[in-house]
């Protein structure tokens, strides 16, 4: 009987093109498995489609007042070839990295000069010709000319008045989208969060202002809108006014300014930068801005960036500093912590985002974020997770393995969802971000060397190594 059962199995993992089929290889890569704690009955009476992880935020739409306003501008606007601006900028933008350091400069120099100068010296002693000041020349021409052709030309953008309406244009509506994504997290998991204060660095067309007022406009007072541009800071109080410069402001309590506030004691409840730190000449003044930003920050940061590479490295950046501490300036007793990091978007506006917060809190539980679109297949579903200690794992769940609500949750999952499910050193520490006691919380690991017992217990799912 057992050794039919090891056949069926065999077959089960047997690619009928021959050879091993790649679940048989994926199943080998889970090291772990947690167990559901079913008796904590953590749906309740939700549906699954609803659990407790489900940030899933349904298309966002720019509010009427605000698109009458830009269309109006549009219309009164003298811009010519205004579709090809708005395709150009799109495409530059997107493609932009950060500027190359000097010293990074410095060494690819260095070592560009150090490889060609072996090069031409093999040759010279081929030839037996000596070393003379006119090989030393074309050797330094030879060097700035490659750095020419393989580093990133880096240029500021002055943003004029024809260019920030073209701007508008192409960014308005996917800007208004991201931080909405953003902010609906912090809404979700932290309903008695209810900020009196706004501070938004790089604020550009302001849509930041008009995302929030979506969101908490029963408890907004006070938006400060930062942007370095003045025809840009123009604009956006134009959008402000339904696109008449004589119309009163369609909502008030908003400030524009060219340079952030200079006293410490001025903080706000929330701290956005959305797409703005990848505008910053160097890393000197992107960190001095991120400690800039904390420093102002009450309750929430939220950070901005495009869902590329680059934009990915600028967020990590930022987590660093924030994290690493050490600043002398701000005598604020509450740790940073991580609220939400996030992969890019599926669909639609790509992006990233990074939620830091001001102590601890509910709504921090360390479960792990879906970072892919879930895939369901007959019986089972793949995801794709990124845990709290920032490792990727590939987990798949089942019904007759993992429980059905475990496995339903999974099912009706969405890119960008968290999958509640715990490990045992976050129960041991009452959650590595700000989670749950404990105790509580849908998802447990039994201990390690109870492995025997946790594979014939239902409703267990690949851990995230913490």
């Amino acid at each position: 009987m057992a050794a039919s059962v090891a056949a069926r199995r065999g077959r089960r993992f047997w690619d009928p093109r021959g050879g091993p089929s790649p679940l048989r290889a994926f199943a080998t890569i889970i090291p772990k498995v947690s167990q559901v704690d079913n008796s904590s009955d953590f749906l309740g009476n939700v549906p699954h489609r609803r659990h407790p992880g489900v940030l899933h935020l349904k298309s966002v739409q720019l509010p009427a007042e605000l698109v009458k306003a830009a269309q109006l501008l549009v219309e009164q606007s003298s811009v010519r070839g205004l579709k090809e601006q708005v395709v150009a900028l799109t495409n530059y933008l997107w493609s932009r990295k950060r500027p190359p350091e000097a010293r990074e400069l410095q060494q690819r120099g260095q070592d560009l000069e150090q490889r060609l100068r072996e090069e031409i010296q093999a040759q010279a002693a081929d030839l037996r010709s000596p070393w003379t000041d006119s090989k030393e020349q074309r050797l330094q021409q030879k060097v700035l000319s490659r750095l020419r052709k393989t580093t990133y030309h880096w240029e500021a953008l002055r943003y004029t008045e024809e260019l920030s309406l073209v701007y508008m244009a192409a960014r308005l509506a996917g800007g208004f989208a991201a931080v909405s994504r953003a902010l609906h997290e912090i809404r979700k998991r932290e309903p008695a969060f209810a900020p009196r204060t706004l501070l938004d660095f790089g604020s550009g067309t302001g849509s930041v202002s008009w995302s929030a007022r979506e969101i908490w406009g029963q408890s907004l007072r006070e938006y400060v809108c930062v942007d370095t541009s003045a025809p840009m800071l123009a604009l956006a109080e134009r959008l402000l006014q339904g696109g008449s410069k004589s119309q009163a402001p369609l909502f008030g309590g908003v400030h524009f300014r060219q340079f952030l506030p200079v006293s410490p004691k001025v903080r706000f409840d929330l701290v956005v930068s959305a797409f703005s730190l990848q505008e910053l000449p160097s890393l000197a003044e992107r960190r001095d801005t991120v400690r800039t930003l904390w420093r102002k920050t009450d309750g929430f940061l939220v950070l901005v960036e495009n869902g590329t590479k680059e934009g990915h490295q600028i967020l990590m950046e930022a987590r660093e500093i924030v994290l690493g501490g050490g600043d002398k300036v701000t005598h604020d007793p509450r740790e940073a912590h991580v609220f939400a990091p996030n992969p890019p978007a599926p669909r639609g506006e790509l992006f990233s985002f990074l939620v830091l917060r001001r102590g601890r809190g509910p709504g921090g539980e360390p479960w792990p974020r879906i970072t892919q679109t879930v895939l369901a297949r007959a019986r089972h579903v793949h995801c794709h997770l990124c845990c709290p200690d920032g490792q990727l794992q590939h987990a798949l769940v089942t019904a007759r393995r993992h429980g059905r609500d475990l496995y339903r949750c999974a099912r009706l999952s969405h890119w960008g969802d968290r999958l509640p499910v715990t490990t045992p050193a976050e129960e041991a520490t009452g959650g590595a971000a700000g989670g749950a006691p404990q105790g509580s919380g849908p998802g447990r690991l039994p201990p390690q060397g109870d492995r025997e017992g946790a594979s014939r217990t239902p409703g267990s799912l690949p851990t995230c190594v913490q």
